[in-house]
């Protein structure tokens, strides 16, 4: 297996953009998303029509579902961009098939995938759409994270925290510390939990887009730059998304 594992678009064109380019420069030809295409930013459009057309499969996140099932848990100013999305994406009567056939796309997601020994969710294997396995989870939290580990075989993978990095069975945490590429070995007989990181609203204080490749015994973190400055003048020129949601983008947080 070599593929590559994108999550957390956000509706951001610039970012999805700059990550396929770089997949198709290395020459892989299989992609997964794990799900939160829409959310938070401009283009929720062009990135359901990129990742539809060319993703081998795309999960369900917790911003996908709630187009459908509201966003009443969220912050204000993710709940707004989801009413705003909603908004644009929603077919009514007379829509284009185009338009309908998006909303459907989104509605029938799935939430999980397996492929050999590894396990492909949004959140994690226990709520795959909506349970944070966060990078302090080990000794803050790490009852939550043995049962988290207890609920999967073999390597988990998911995203949902905008947080890249792995998780091992001793409850340790490894990041990419802000460099460009990171390489982890995954020996067989080990559990892992893998977070491949937000391609479109990166948190870890690095404003680059964020992917990973999947191997059979390895996984390779890319960090790609984008034009996020666009972005955020997209973001503006709504006249609805929040400020907040541009200036997050500057800030990688």
């Amino acid at each position: 297996m070599k593929v590559a594992v994108i999550s957390d678009l956000h509706s951001n064109r610039e970012a999805l953009e700059a990550v396929f380019a770089h997949i198709r420069g290395l020459g892989i030809q299989d992609i997964f998303c794990l799900g939160d295409v829409v959310g938070y930013g401009p283009e929720p459009e062009f990135c359901v029509d990129l990742v539809r057309g060319h993703a081998q499969f795309c999960l369900m996140g917790n911003h996908d579902e709630a187009l459908f099932h509201g966003a009443a848990d969220f912050n204000p100013h993710a709940r707004q961009a989801i009413e705003f999305t909603r908004d644009r994406m929603r077919p009514r009567w007379i829509s284009s098939s185009e338009r309908k056939g998006r909303w459907k796309w989104l509605k029938e997601l799935p939430l999980t995938h397996v492929v050999g020994r590894f396990t492909f969710v949004h959140g994690s294997p226990r709520d795959p759409i909506r349970e944070y396995v966060l990078s302090t989870d080990g000794f803050l939290n790490p009852n939550k994270l043995r049962a988290i580990f207890d609920s999967f075989e073999g390597i988990a993978v998911g995203g949902h925290t905008h947080h890249p990095g792995i998780h091992t069975e001793d409850m340790r945490f490894q990041g990419l510390d802000g460099r460009d590429r990171v390489s982890v070995p995954l020996p067989k007989g080990h559990k892992f939990f893998i977070n491949v990181g937000s391609t479109g609203q990166p948190r870890d204080s690095d404003t680059r887009a964020c992917y990973a490749v999947m191997e059979d015994e390895q996984v390779t973190w890319h960090r790609v730059p984008y034009d996020f400055r666009k972005t955020m003048e997209k973001i503006r020129a709504t006249g609805v998304l929040s400020e907040i949601l541009a200036r997050r983008l500057e800030l990688g947080k």
